[in-house]
Parts: structure tokens; sequence; C-alpha cells
């Protein structure tokens, strides 16, 4: 079992970390937090569109109730605080009101409005000069020699099994669901995701925590499929990484 098999092996365990991040965020207030997320069928979809632009404000507060927290979760991982990803937030919804005439429904009316988020929470950073110390992204960026996971984790070459793991990562589905749902773990999770750079977070918060395909994705960020592909198995590679230590796995 070679590296791209063994970091496939993360998906399980960092999609049950960011489900549970998911439900202890509390980045909404109590009328949007827990209510439904899902994409609208594309009959709603245009109806709801066309509701937007005759102004029907029914139509804007579901949309909002079903949008908002997904808003909040991924503008926190792509400002400096929580205050300043609710103003993201808030700046998105001005957005969404403004430009909804504009919208030809090229992506799901979701996509749009994560789109929409994302600029806004880039624009914001850009005016604010964000700064990360170097030490800050120590041990989060890729080994030395571009790989995404350590290459002394695998036989060296010129020996048998070259390229084989020394030792296959222990499975998490084997971990007591109290020990890997515990807040300790979703606080390294979060960390560990939050210090990714910044392409490989926005795909891995979009992929795993928000759960958006890899066409939305690409879409999303204007990425290609090969693109998407490579960031997503690195950050959760680094993610796993990070997630072993605190397990009392292998590092």
């Amino acid at each position: 079992m070679g590296c791209g098999t063994g970091v496939s092996l993360a998906r399980s365990g960092i999609r049950r970390a960011s489900r549970r991040l998911t439900n202890l965020s509390g980045v909404a207030d109590s009328a949007v937090s827990g209510l439904g997320e899902q994409p609208a069928a594309d009959g709603t979809e245009v109806a709801v569109v066309t509701a937007l632009r005759a102004g029907d404000e029914d139509a804007f507060r579901a949309l909002v109730r079903g949008h908002h927290a997904s808003l909040v979760r991924l503008a926190t991982t792509m400002v400096d605080s929580r205050a300043v990803a609710e103003e993201v937030v808030q700046e998105t919804w001005l957005a969404v009101i403004k430009g909804i005439d504009g919208f030809e429904g090229r992506s799901s009316l979701r996509t749009w409005i994560f789109r929409i988020l994302v600029n806004q929470a880039r624009r914001r950073g850009a005016r604010e000069a964000r700064a990360i110390p170097v030490p800050f992204l120590v041990g989060t960026r890729d080994t030395a020699d571009g790989s995404a996971v350590d290459p002394a984790r695998f036989v060296p070459d010129g020996q048998r099994w070259a390229g084989h793991w020394c030792e296959p990562p222990a499975p998490w589905t084997d971990l007591p669901a109290e020990r890997f749902s515990s807040k300790e773990t979703v606080a390294a999770a979060a960390s560990a995701i939050n210090e990714l750079p910044s392409r490989q977070r926005e795909v891995v918060a979009l992929r795993d925590i928000e759960g958006l395909t890899g066409q939305e994705v690409c879409q999303l960020l204007g990425l290609s499929e090969g693109n998407q592909r490579v960031l997503l198995h690195r950050g959760r590679a680094t993610v796993r990484s990070r997630l072993e230590k605190h397990l009392g796995g292998e590092g």
C-alpha cells in the first residue's frame, strides 16, 4: 500500500471530525443554527431566484436559514476572527441582494453564494494586509521534497517493498467514539485545518466540512480538477498527521 492509498485513509477520520466541528462550532445564532443546508432542486431553485428578484422577504429569510451557518464556518477559516467572519457574511448577504439579478444559473445558487463569500473574505484579507508569522506555518506545508507525507514513513529505494509503508497508519475506526469526538480532538482538527496554506484550507473546508463536490469546488475557486485533487490530498495528509500525533499514533 503506497502513499496515495495510505493518505486516503484520512478521509473518513477527517470527515468524522469535521461533522463534529459542525455540531460544536456555534457559528450561527439560534435563528439559523442546525437548519438544513442542502442545495435546492433545480425547479425549486428557479422559484427561489424568481422570488428573490421580486423582493420576497420570506424567500430571503429562508435562504439565510439554509446557508448562513455554512457561510460563517467557511469565513472563519479565511479570516482572523469570528467577528470579522460575521462581518464578511453580512457583506456577502448584501452582495447577494444587490447581485441576484445577475445570477445566470451556470452554477447552483449555493455555489454562487459561496463564491461571493470567498471573494469578500479575500478582499477583506487584502485590505487588512493579513500577516501570518513564519513560526505559525512551520509543519503545515509539504515536506522539503514536495511530498505530502514524510518519506521516512516508507521503505526506501533499493530495499524490498520500496515505496510501501514501513508501518501502515492505524485505522481510526478502531478508536472509541467518545475519544474521537472529544472536544480536544475537535480542537486539534480545527487547528490543523486553520493552519493549512490558504488554498488547501479552502479546499478541505469546502469538501470535508461543507460537503461540496469536487466539481463545485473547482467552479467556486477557479481550480482545475487535477489541482483540486492535489490540494485536497495534501491538506488531508497534513490534517491526518496532526491528528495521529494527537491521538497517540505515529506523527
